[in-house]
Parts: C-alpha cells; structure tokens; sequence
C-alpha cells in the first residue's frame, strides 16, 4: 500500500487555510469572531506558550459560528477538488491511505470521492474542539500502526515532520511543488 500526506503533497496548497479562507468569504463575519480567539493564541504558540493542538483548537473555533459545516465542507470540495494535484490522479490505487493533520471532517469528503482511505485529526465539527491528538509527526505513524499495522511500499510527503513514516516505507519520496524526489533521511 502506498501512503500520503495531504497538504501541500497530493493538494496544492493548505486545506484548512484554504476552507477557512474560504468559509470568511461566504461569511464575512466570521473574520472577527473568528480572528479574537487565533490571534492570541498564534502568538502563544509562536512563543511555545501552548501547544500546536491548543493553538490549532482556537482556530477551528469558528465553526461554532458556521452553521451547517457539513454541507459548506461538500461545497467547498466542489470547487477544490481541482486542487488535487494530477500526478497523484495518475497513479492513484484503490488501497491508498492518506494520513493527515487536517480535519478528518475536512478530508473525508475528498477521500470518500477519491475513493481512498484517511487517518487525520479528529475534530468536533461543530465547536473545532480536538477529540484525541492532533494526527502529526511521529502520531502518524502511531495511528498507521493501530489502524493498518502493515508495511508501507512507497510513502509522500512535503514535510520532514513526517520522516517517522518515511522510515517505514520501502520507497519514501519528498514532494515540492509537483516535483517529486527519493527522500534524503537525515
């Protein structure tokens, strides 16, 4: 089985940015509900005050003002799915895992319709409070483990933060852009 990240990987660019930046375009209002509550908490987070889950919980904190989340996460994908990028299209298997530290709410339309399995954070979509850890670095290859306990054949990804996995794979490959190369373990 072959195993993804997803943001800036298979996706050009950020989901969760994208959605949030997204969600404030439909609902202007939401910036200043939204940027009270993630801008001190991005500051505590800049100077290890919190923790990247305690930072990243204050910033999901708008979907207690986003009614419906669900259905803006379907239409949201109607008009991002064209972010997926065409080098994973080209090569992707039905037993494809892709594992994520976005919102396993956010992700799990785009998989069900690329037809491939998700491990990713999970997130109450209601109130963007975590419910466990957040689905990072060596959490990963944790969860792979509880879920899939298997071998990987070739792993990708945009990020150092995911060398845990990389050492697990038979192949591992870094992912810039759309340019893709073997990866270099430190």
């Amino acid at each position: 089985m072959n195993v993804y990240d997803f943001d800036g990987t298979i996706y050009h660019g950020d989901s969760t940015a994208d959605f949030i930046s997204w969600c404030i375009k439909k609902k202007p209002s939401l910036i200043f509900k939204h940027i009270n509550k993630t801008l001190p908490s991005f500051l505590a987070y800049k100077t290890s005050l919190c923790s990247k889950t305690d930072f990243k919980e204050n910033m999901y904190s708008y979907l207690l003002y986003l009614k419906d989340t669900e259905c803006h996460v379907k239409e949201f994908w109607f008009t991002h799915m064209s972010n997926i990028k065409n080098w994973y299209l080209e090569q992707k298997n039905a037993d494809d895992i892709i594992i994520s530290a976005s919102p396993e709410f956010l992700l799990k339309p785009v998989c069900d319709k690329l037809n491939v399995r998700l491990l990713a954070s999970k997130v109450d979509i209601d109130t963007g409070c975590y419910l466990g850890i957040n689905c990072f670095g060596a959490e990963k290859t944790r969860r792979f483990y509880e879920v899939y306990g298997g071998e990987i054949d070739k792993f990708y990804s945009d990020s150092k933060s995911d060398e845990p996995l990389a050492l697990l794979a038979h192949s591992a490959y870094m992912v810039d852009g759309d340019k893709i190369t073997p990866w270099v373990f430190d």
